[in-house]
């Protein structure tokens, strides 16, 4: 159970800072650490544990019948990479909340940073193949998010897709990497895969299978030839380079390589590969990183060369390079973090992080000088630093190896160039910016940044320094724990600075003394470098996507020609072709089952039925007569339901048919009574004849099917509804229980629909017309006396319907969905007889945190299962007995049942509520008496009122506020002799003064005549109640 914590605490962590507008930042910062840190101390809490020997583990089986499982481990890898993922996100969060402008949204960004902190920790954790591929593209889209966080820079945004394009693509080739993975081995159980390395390397498909996975690590670790993204990905803020690129994201493909390392390596092929990609990134990356002029810019292909240097360790595969890798990884992520937080800083308190605008700075920041100094180098591998003796292991480990046979002294050739490079770009990177008189000022004058701000680099730096000189003490003992869950057993070593005189050492002092050269003549190197013209991998990526954006438009443009008729001829040609040609295989047509008798009821329904749908294709012109055809079609449906003894799906399809006419009634508002004509004759001949074939041809196959004995899982959900799912309601039981699943995915599905319709329509208004097209004017009466009368008494009468439906669906016909669609229709019509802003007024609720509580409480109900021990969705019930009611049954189904209701209404009110609100009064004429919107503005701050009653728009007075205070409190603003508060500020505060409204709405009113005369003492928007409040929030924000 601790490890399902340590997983799931930075996820609920993510939760906090969602609601951070409501938190100061300080408070916003503290909360969010909190859970992160506590699971960082449970997972420092199971050291002992490993040290032992054990491998913790927790399984919750989720889809058994795929192999799948919500399944956790924590070995001595996955500590490595939880303390790197927590502890330096933690610090990144520190950094942080002294970083980010005070303007800037610090709650969303801590949202997506502990979003991505979580997926991260599951990629370490993850036990399952197909869970920690979940967790890795999850990563893909949090990483996105944080780069492009600056939306407003261009360069953010196309980092930001870059990023995404490229991991993605990386992602759906481990997909089908692991699946090959798991079916050779026959569980996708990561105990199994690891487990059957021999089983792998044998199986015919294990190239491609290797191939795929590699292709995926190497493009998230930003191997040659994917390394484009990262240096682009360098527009994301200077706090989401620091974690992103040193300990987490650039690492996933790193931790990918090494936890299957036991089950994939070992072979010629992984060695040679992952071996020359490594060596060629490191130098790839190093040589880039020299030529570089932006801090950021050198720090990225350092972080890319570095990458390949752990890449190619573990290519190479002998216990010596796997335990320097992961030595590696540890001192990359210490000194890299850091490094970042630092050019932050710079760029923090200087303005920029143009080499050329920087230089001398160490006077103006010696503290930050310092730490620079000692972690640059730490990077170029000086001894006394953790970063020289982990260099020293990768000089070691490239001299040992012999897979190149007679050129395998390439490999210490380029690791000793890598090194020179390496030694080169961190003193370009201290002397040009610390040392080196500036060639012109920088935008802002250097100070030191505040103190806990530079906390965090202070720390990693003390850290770099402690291993360097104790490597064994500190880090000896976390190394053994993650080599042993790497090699697979105990590995014997010892850390230590000196290990005599030897080619490695040889190797480190050539890198030293010929990477200071190297600085020194790197003038000459970069006109080198000009005399070729390089390759840009950003133009080649972004020109292949034009390449296929264009090629794909062409293609599409021979379909898609923004003709619905011509999509549904497609549509159904290719119908008939697939659907004929099974009807053409058949030796008969008839089966071996006898057929019933011919029904007379059913064949007058029938016979109505396609009456009805003639009728509404003979009548599509005419917009509301084909309406009410089409309304028949679905009632003749229903009742054809009803009459084979199927209420559940007769009641289902009457309610949706109801929502169905509403919203399409709505729509039809905005669209002319008559359609013009459209198509010719010949085009409806074939139309028709095209439906007439394929409606006999599905109609053969219906026939062929029902007359032929065919296996059925219905006796199976029969047999198991009340045992399995204690309902007698087989149908609701399916929904909420047996295929619970399917029904939790159709409600997000709904609630994710709801938002974007919400979305489209927030601010899209439309002038409703004088006139109808024929030019017969409206009504003046646009909310009819009887229609107000009837659905004031509908509406409770219809909610305790409602209720009725819903507490009886899982022993009789009902169920949340119909019900939640039943309070839908009921609060719509409410909505069209008395208008959506008098209806809002009183019900005053908003319908995303409908929906969305809807789809949270069914999930939750499905997660509370595992803590049972239970998979997913797993629902449970029980008999019980009071006094007065008696026996009765309750079951965990109800709950999710409960989540279906709310996630119904509220979807459903989302898309009908505002499809109502897009009209608003008629367009304002100079000769017309009818109110219209008036926008006034109080100190800059708009006012609207609109008032449908009065004949005229009464002026303010003299007597409107000049000031008014950003607080959130309600200001008196005197229209026509009357106060009428006026709302801005933050959200709560005007939540609090609506309460307060509702509250002085109890009051009587006094006698006399009200606000503008109104004999009944109206308020501005038409109720009863206290003289002069308006309807809050209406006035100005």
């Amino acid at each position: 159970m601790t490890l399902l914590w340590i997983a799931l605490l930075p996820l609920l962590g993510v939760l906090v800072p969602a609601f951070g507008a409501r938190l100061k930042r300080p408070a916003c910062s503290l909360i969010t650490a909190l859970l992160p840190a506590v699971a960082l101390l449970l997972t420092l809490a199971q050291i002992p544990a490993l040290a032992d020997g054990e491998t913790l583990r927790f399984a919750v089986d989720w889809v058994p019948a795929l192999g799948m499982e919500f399944a956790f481990r924590l070995d001595g890898l996955s500590v490595l990479f939880n303390l790197l993922i927590l502890g330096i996100g933690l610090l990144i969060l520190l950094y942080a909340h002294y970083y980010l402008a005070p303007e800037e949204p610090y709650g969303r960004f801590y949202a997506y940073l502990i979003l991505f902190m979580a997926s991260m920790v599951g990629i370490a954790m993850a036990d399952n193949l197909l869970l920690l591929w979940m967790f890795w593209e999850l990563t893909s889209l949090s990483s996105f998010l944080l780069i492009g966080f600056w939306s407003h820079r261009s360069d953010a945004r196309k980092g930001a897709r870059m990023a995404l394009a490229v991991t993605g693509a990386g992602g759906l080739a481990l997909l089908a990497g692991l699946l090959l993975l798991g079916d050779m081995v026959g569980s996708f159980d990561m105990n199994r895969v690891l487990a059957s390395g021999d089983i792998i390397l044998a199986d015919d498909r294990y190239p491609l299978a290797l191939g795929l996975i590699l292709l995926g690590a190497f493009a998230k670790s930003a191997q040659f030839p994917f390394h484009f993204w990262l240096p682009h990905a360098m527009a994301a803020p200077t706090p989401v380079s620091a974690y992103l690129h040193s300990a987490t994201m650039v690492k996933a493909g790193i931790l990918l390589m090494a936890r299957l390392h036991p089950a994939i390596a070992g072979s010629e092929l992984w060695t040679l590969v992952v071996t020359l990609v490594g060596m060629t990134t490191l130098v790839y990356g190093a040589w880039f990183a020299l030529l570089k002029t932006d801090l950021k810019g050198i720090l990225a292909f350092s972080t890319v060369s570095h990458l390949g240097l752990i890449t190619a360790l573990l290519g190479i595969g002998t216990p010596m390079a796997v335990l320097a890798a992961l030595f590696h990884i540890l001192n990359h992520a210490t000194f890299k973090a850091a490094l970042f937080m630092s050019s932050g800083i710079i760029d923090h308190e200087a303005g920029t992080r143009e080499l050329s605008r920087l230089g001398g700075l160490r006077r103006a920041m010696p503290v930050t000088a310092l730490l620079t100094s000692i972690l640059a180098a730490a990077m170029a591998g000086v001894p006394l630093l953790n970063g020289f003796i982990s260099k020293e292991m990768f000089f070691t480990s490239s001299t040992e190896a012999s897979m190149l046979g007679g050129i395998s002294w390439l490999l210490p050739v380029l690791a000793t160039l890598g090194g020179i490079l390496s030694v080169a770009y961190s003193l370009r990177l201290v002397y040009a910016v610390f040392f080196k008189p500036a060639r012109e000022a920088p935008p802002k004058s250097p100070h030191e940044p505040p103190r806990l701000m530079r906390a965090p680099v202070e720390l990693l730096a003390v850290l770099c320094i402690l291993v360097g000189v104790l490597p064994s003490p500190l880090a000896g003992g976390l190394l053994d724990l993650a080599t042993r869950a790497v090699l697979g057993e105990p590995m014997e070593f010892h850390l230590a600075i000196w290990h005599g005189v030897n080619l490695p050492l040889l190797m480190s002092v050539i890198a030293l003394v010929a990477g200071v050269g190297t600085y020194l003549g790197h003038r000459y190197l970069r006109r080198f470098h000009k005399g070729f013209k390089p390759v840009d991998a950003r133009q080649v990526f972004e020109g292949s996507v034009q390449y296929v954006g264009r090629h794909a438009e062409t293609l599409l443009g021979r379909f898609d020609n923004a003709s619905l008729q011509r999509y549904m001829s497609l549509l159904l040609c290719t119908a008939l072709v697939l659907a004929g040609l099974g009807l053409f295989m058949m030796p008969d047509l008839a089966g071996d089952q006898p057929t019933g008798e011919v029904d007379g009821v059913l064949l007058t329904g029938a016979i109505l039925l396609m009456f009805s749908g003639i009728a509404t294709v003979a009548t599509h012109r005419y917009r509301l007569i084909s309406l009410l055809m089409l309304s028949m079609v679905g009632l003749l449906v229903s009742l054809t339901f009803a009459r084979f003894s199927a209420p559940d799906l007769a009641l289902t399809q009457l309610s949706v048919e109801v929502v169905t006419m509403i919203l399409l009634m709505l729509a039809l508002f905005f669209l002319p009574q008559k359609t013009p004509r459209e198509s010719s004759m010949p085009r409806n001949l074939r139309d028709g004849v095209l439906a007439s074939l394929l409606g006999t041809v599905i109609a053969s196959l219906n026939y062929a099917v029902l007359t032929r004995d065919n296996a059925s899982i219905s006796g199976f959900f029969i047999d198991n509804s009340v045992p399995g799912g204690g309902g007698h309601n087989v149908v609701n039981v399916i929904l909420v229980d047996f295929r619970g699943f399917d029904t939790l995915g159709e409600i997000t599905v709904l609630a994710i629909a709801g938002l974007a319709i919400l979305k489209l329509l927030n601010r899209l208004r439309l002038f409703m017309p004088h006139s109808d097209s024929e030019g017969r004017l409206w009504s003046p009466d646009r909310y009819p006396m009887i229609l107000t009368t009837i659905s004031q008494a509908l509406l409770p009468l219809a909610l305790l319907v409602s209720v009725f439906i819903f507490l009886r669906g899982h022993n009789l016909p009902g169920g949340g969905f119909i019900a939640g669609l039943i309070t839908a229709v009921a609060l719509i019509l409410l909505y069209m007889a008395r208008g959506v802003e008098w209806a809002q007024a009183r019900l005053d609720f908003q319908y995303q945190p409908v929906a969305i509580t809807g789809v949270g409480l069914a999930t939750l109900t499905g997660v509370g299962s595992w803590l049972f021990g239970q998979p997913f969705l797993t629902s449970s019930f029980g008999h019980f007995h009071l006094p007065v009611i008696g026996d009765f049954e309750l079951a965990t189904a109800m709950i999710f049942d409960l989540g279906v209701y709310l996630a119904v209404v509220g979807a459903t009110l989302m898309i009908l509520a505002n499809l109502g609100k897009l009209t608003t009064p008629h367009r304002p004429t100079k000769d017309s008496g009818t109110a219209a919107p008036a926008r006034r503005r109080v100190d800059g701050k708009p006012l609207c009122h609109h008032h449908r009653r009065a004949q005229r728009l009464w002026p303010l007075s003299d007597t409107t506020g000049q000031d008014l205070p950003r607080s959130g409190r309600s200001d008196p603003v005197v229209l026509c002799g009357q106060p009428l508060p006026v709302l801005h500020g933050r959200t709560d505060h005007r939540r609090r003064c609506r309460r307060q409204r509702r509250r002085q709405l109890c009051r009587s009113a006094p006698p006399g005549p009200g606000a503008n005369r109104h004999r009944h003492r109206l308020r501005h928007d038409c109720l009863r109640g206290h003289p002069g409040h308006a309807r809050p929030g209406r006035y100005g924000q």
